[in-house]
């Protein structure tokens, strides 16, 4: 099932409830309620949402479950993506630096790959990766099947090909059976290999949050501080120009000023994936459901705490300027017009942290590796 489709049918889903939605809003506190007292009367009763007239954003909302895939193919997807024999040194798999036990990132700055090569980039985590419209934080892979592979032709990464990668897996006994199971023979080639572990990774979401409880009528979920921080990134933070919709992301592509364009640590970002001007700097806009577990953040993983992002954006972002020859430059980035400054307390981003604790997994779900096939 393709993206389009998976979002259509959380349309038909939220067009289902509209008129349940529109009952219950006949129950709602009036206007001069308590603000914290409509929050808890369920999300018919929010105040409106408040963004840019540019935005067309989607309501928060539980995630959408994820699409079906063959068992058979997803339990050999979830058995290459631990198994190191896919990179060039036999050493690193998928998984070493997408842990579950990280948030299915890494935990680090950036990532150490071949010969203990650093990354450029922070690792993103893989979880409802199967959601987003485009992989990388420059979107470079369209598809979960085109981005796969990916990692183990970079000789910065895995360091392999995904011939070398199939040969390695096809010389294993083990394999044969679970292979056999999942395309009716035994030998891998680099399109099943990329058929298997996307499929593995369609299955890799994210728990149930207590956001998702209070959004299901749940009033206790929820402190005080968090339902304050939910109204101020609904609202006045401006935070759902950017993070809305059941993945709490829009899926584009934004510049904050952090590229260091024409400086050391220079990061063209989407622009090295399309050549356009206006993507230059621009990165992905991240979800944020189970955030605070994937810390250190942005794509070059420079900040270790949230308070930080969020006086970055209270700031309203970096907006670097051209200096000298740079200002006759035509590619010189231009920080994203969303970011203004945002004139938040101290306690408004205490809260606004708040609420991003409840979007992490209500509880850690028990994973165990598999047993790699000998």
């Amino acid at each position: 099932m393709t993206l389009r489709l998976r979002w259509a049918a959380v349309g038909c889903l939220l067009a289902a409830l509209l008129p349940a939605l529109a009952l219950a809003a006949d129950t709602c506190p009036d206007a001069n309620a308590d603000r914290l007292d409509r929050y808890r009367a369920g999300p018919a009763c929010w105040p409106a949402i408040q963004v840019d007239a540019s935005v067309d954003a989607r309501p928060l909302g539980p995630l959408p479950p994820p699409p079906k895939v063959d068992r058979a193919l997803r339990d050999l997807g979830e058995t290459l993506f631990f198994d190191p024999r896919l990179s060039g040194s036999g050493q690193i798999a998928c998984a070493s630096c997408h842990d579950p036990e990280w948030g299915w990132a890494d935990g680090r700055q950036v990532p150490y790959g071949h010969d203990r090569q650093r990354g450029r980039r922070n690792t993103p985590s893989v979880a409802n990766a199967a959601f987003q419209q485009a992989q990388f934080w420059d979107g470079r892979a369209a598809t979960l099947r085109e981005q796969v592979l990916m990692p183990i032709a970079n000789p910065e990464e895995m360091h392999g090909t995904p011939d070398g990668a199939v040969a390695s897996i096809n010389a294993v006994p083990g394999y044969a059976p679970l292979v056999r199971d999942a395309f009716g023979e035994a030998t891998l080639n680099p399109e099943r290999l990329a058929d298997a572990l996307a499929a593995y990774l369609t299955t890799v979401v994210t728990g149930p949050t207590r956001f998702d409880l209070f959004y299901g009528g749940d009033a206790d979920a929820l402190s005080e501080a968090e339902i304050r921080g939910l109204d101020l990134f609904r609202t006045s933070a401006g935070c759902m120009n950017c993070h809305h919709g059941p993945l709490f992301t829009d899926g584009q592509f934004h510049n904050l000023g952090l590229h260091f364009y024409g400086r050391k640590n220079e990061d063209q970002g989407r622009y090295a994936a399309t050549g356009r001007k206006q993507d230059m700097g621009a990165f992905k806009t991240p979800g944020l459901r189970n955030v605070m577990a994937t810390a250190p953040w942005m794509h070059n993983g420079k900040f270790t705490k949230m308070h930080g992002i969020l006086s970055l954006y209270n700031a309203g972002g970096v907006h670097p300027r051209p200096k000298g020859a740079q200002q006759d430059d035509p590619l010189f980035p231009v920080t994203s017009p969303l970011l203004k400054p945002l004139h938040l307390s101290q306690t408004d981003l205490a809260d606004l942290e708040a609420f991003l604790h409840s979007l992490d997994n209500q509880k850690t779900p028990y994973f165990k590796i598999p047993d790699l096939p000998r």
